[in-house]
């Protein structure tokens, strides 16, 4: 028999992992969030729960309950489920979903009995449907008693679970951030480039996420170094001058970007990285002792 499940914070994380586990015949148990009306969608959304415009004692009626608040209230959550619970929260799972926070958060939640715990899906959520879960790692970590009811959770929605250590949680989240948002950034400001060069924006993305999928499928078959490619790759430092001198025109944020992900290359990609960012120190000192030249001629 499937467990009944309350689920506190029904945005695009809790509304997708409560409709996948009440799919797979999970009971879902008060839904919480910060409206009635929000919560009444949540529930339409997931396909069961009871709705509630704020935090009751409803949710005691579960032994699980999944926070997927914002990283930023879970403290004030915590609080709260003090309040309204109290010693009627020994023996319940209280797992969170941030990336960043681990289970310390909810220490005073443990502090009345409770197991807690963290699990994260590695996973972009849009809010429009609910994204593919089956081979996604979930990053876990907590109480013995949260980390099986955890592992339940990730193998039954077909993912994959690994454990965390909760001190790693920030540097697990900022690797996170770095192949997704910031690509994101990086991929956004490529396509405004192009645009600035004379394609239309759909041009720019025709001519740019092949490149992109082409070399992130050759990282994933062949490694990072057989995938490696640019100019960087070649050692051809003219080009990244060249680069270097036509993002002037463009705000800081781009040249300093440039700069910076192409030290980043040479230092995890380069057979000889501390000879590559010396030839870098060459390229880019060079590129900002002509801009003080100008700037004092002009």
């Amino acid at each position: 028999m499937k467990p009944q499940i309350a689920i506190l914070g029904a945005g695009r994380v809790g509304r997708s992992l409560g409709r996948r586990l009440r799919l797979l015949g999970w009971k879902i148990g008060a839904v919480v969030t910060r409206s009635e009306a929000g919560a009444r969608r949540a529930v339409r959304f997931i396909g069961g729960g009871i709705p509630h415009g704020k935090l009751s004692r409803q949710l005691l009626a579960s032994p699980i309950i999944l926070v997927a608040t914002p990283d930023s209230v879970l403290p004030q959550v915590t609080d709260e489920l003090l309040r309204i619970g109290g010693e009627e929260l020994r023996g319940k799972v209280v797992l969170h979903t941030s990336g960043a926070l681990d289970s310390r958060v909810l220490a005073p939640v443990r502090a009345c009995g409770a197991a807690v715990g963290s699990l994260h899906p590695l996973q972009s959520f849009s809010g429009v449907g609910v994204p593919p879960l089956q081979g996604r790692v979930f990053a876990i970590e907590g109480d013995a008693a949260a980390l099986r009811v955890a592992r339940r959770i990730v193998r039954e929605l077909e993912g994959t679970p690994v454990r965390i250590p909760c001190e790693k949680k920030p540097l697990y989240h900022a690797a996170c951030a770095l192949a997704a948002g910031h690509l994101l950034a990086v991929m956004e400001a490529a396509t405004r480039m192009m645009i600035a060069a004379g394609m239309k924006r759909r041009e720019a993305q025709r001519a740019l996420l092949p490149l992109t999928r082409q070399v992130l499928e050759n990282f994933e078959r062949l490694g990072a170094s057989a995938a490696w490619t640019g100019p960087l790759s070649r050692g051809d430092y003219a080009v990244i001058a060249a680069h270097a001198a036509a993002l002037r025109k463009f705000p800081a944020q781009y040249g300093a970007a440039h700069e910076a992900l192409a030290r980043l290359g040479a230092l995890v990609l380069a057979r000889h990285p501390g000879k590559t960012l010396a030839a870098l120190d060459g390229v880019f000192g060079a590129g900002k002792r002509r801009k003080k030249s100008t700037t004092r001629k002009g």
